[in-house]
C-alpha cells in the first residue's frame, strides 16, 4: 500500500457517475507574493527581537528573517506548487488521500490566499495559494448547493 502522506495530488478514483467540476491548483505569483509578505514580517520580527534583547546589531535580524523565508520558499516550492485539489459534484478530493464529502463541510473560511474547509467532524483542510480565495470558496459553496462552477 502506498504511503499517502506524500502524495500531493488526489489519488482517489471517482465514483460511478461522479463528475470532476474543477481542479484547484496553486498560483506561482501568489506563492511568491505570500512569501514576500512572510519575509517582511520575519525581518521585522527578527529586528524587534534583537532590539528587545539589547543587541547592537539589530539589522542582522532582517538578514536572518529574509534568509529563513527565502530558504523555506525555495525548499517548499516544488511541493506547494504541485499540490492539487479536485472538486467534484460530490466530494473535495485532496492530497494525501484526503476526501471530504460536500455534505460533510461545516464551514469554509478564507485567509489571504488560502481556503480552509472545516468538516462537521472537526477536520480541517487547507487549500493554499489560490489566485482568488473568495472565488474558490464560492466554487465549493456552489457545488455544495448542487450548482455548477
Amino acid at each position: 500500500m502506498p504511503d499517502l502522506r506524500y502524495d500531493i495530488t488526489p489519488t482517489q478514483p471517482l465514483d460511478d457517475g461522479e463528475e470532476l467540476l474543477v481542479s484547484l491548483v496553486p498560483d506561482r505569483a501568489i506563492y511568491l507574493r505570500d512569501h514576500a509578505w512572510m519575509a517582511a514580517i520575519a525581518m521585522a520580527a527578527g529586528m524587534a527581537i534583537l532590539w528587545a534583547l539589547g543587541n547592537p546589531h539589530v539589522w542582522t535580524g532582517a538578514i536572518g528573517g529574509l534568509a529563513a523565508i527565502l530558504l523555506r520558499g525555495w525548499y517548499m516550492a516544488s511541493e506547494e506548487l504541485g499540490t492539487r485539489w479536485d472538486l467534484t459534484d460530490r466530494r473535495l478530493l485532496g492530497p494525501g488521500g484526503r476526501a471530504v464529502g460536500l455534505k460533510e463541510i461545516k464551514v469554509i473560511n478564507t485567509l489571504m490566499s488560502a481556503v480552509q474547509v472545516v468538516t462537521l467532524s472537526g477536520g480541517k483542510h487547507l487549500i493554499k495559494y489560490q489566485p482568488d480565495a473568495r472565488a474558490t470558496k464560492t466554487l465549493i459553496e456552489r457545488a455544495q448547493a448542487g450548482g455548477r462552477p
